[in-house]
């Protein structure tokens, strides 16, 4: 399994496409079942500029989900043979979510998690997905969930993706700072699974503030097995294998025998949410 280390083009979003197919060869000769890409790769992370008098060029650079730019990625899954979990900026209608979405090499597009809580300037942009799109997706690699970037820091959101058996939790990024490593490393311990977190990198000549990467693979231990990759492009892999999965649960289950069900629970509304409902009757 791996995670594609690269960034948003400066030149839009066929220029990023073009970058990610860039990989190609390598993500083919890797072997990789299962590669995540970043937080909002197409589309852009929202910084300056985007609001306001920018706000259409900024939506004008999201993708439609199902879309030509999805098609684009469903292909590059079906030719290197990986399931892919990749961030974009998705558009529906007049409002953009950031998406995290699941490309199979065989059936394409067949899931999607839409950011449940925007961060800081990402509320001025960006709505609020629901409960409706919390998948956990079959890979060659194993059950594949996405929790994108601080989403990691909800701990509720991560209780239920433990309950749903998750075992490569998919983290798109774009904290490139230190403690993101950590947090990684924790998830990974808590909830005996594997976390592949990719993060943009961006050179400090196409921004001025750019991120400087720090994607990584850890194991259900919290051991780290690749990475972190900081200051360049690049695909990081690791070889892993399921049986560790068992192996790491069998002290610790924290939704089967660590749970105490008669003390907590958790209730998750995975009902659709929209602001109007039409009836025929």
């Amino acid at each position: 399994m791996g995670v594609l280390q690269t960034g948003t083009s400066p030149e839009g979003t066929a220029a990023t496409l073009e970058r990610i197919l860039g990989h190609e060869r390598e993500i083919a000769e890797s072997g990789a079942a299962l590669v995540v890409l970043p937080e909002a790769i197409l589309g852009g992370y929202p910084r300056g500029g985007v609001t306001g008098a920018g706000f259409p060029r900024y939506a004008a650079a999201a993708v439609a989900v199902p879309g030509p730019e999805v098609d684009v990625l469903a292909g590059l899954s079906a030719r290197t043979g990986a399931s892919l979990v990749v961030g974009v900026v998705e558009r529906a209608g007049s409002t953009l979510y950031c998406t995290a979405l699941f490309l199979d090499p065989s059936a394409g597009l067949v899931g999607t998690h839409r950011k449940l809580v925007p961060t800081a300037r990402e509320r001025l942009v960006w709505g609020r997905g629901d409960g409706s799109t919390l998948p956990v997706v079959p890979t060659a690699a194993g059950l594949a969930g996405a929790v994108i970037c601080w989403e990691n820091m909800m701990p509720l959101l991560r209780a239920a993706m433990y309950a749903k058996g998750v075992e490569l939790w998919c983290a798109p990024t774009v904290d490139d700072r230190e403690a993101w490593l950590a947090s990684m490393r924790h998830i990974a311990g808590e909830g005996r699974c594997f976390v592949l977190s990719a993060c943009q990198f961006e050179s400090p000549s196409e921004h001025a503030d750019p991120f400087l990467g720090g994607s990584v693979i850890v194991g259900p231990l919290g051991d780290v097995l690749a990475g972190p990759l900081r200051g360049a492009a690049g695909l990081l892999t690791a070889t892993i294998d399921p049986d560790d999965l068992v192996a790491a649960r069998c002290d610790l289950d924290v939704s089967g025998h660590y749970a105490r069900p008669d003390v907590f629970a958790l209730s998750v509304d995975e009902t659709a949410r929209v602001g109007v409902v039409f009836r025929a009757d």
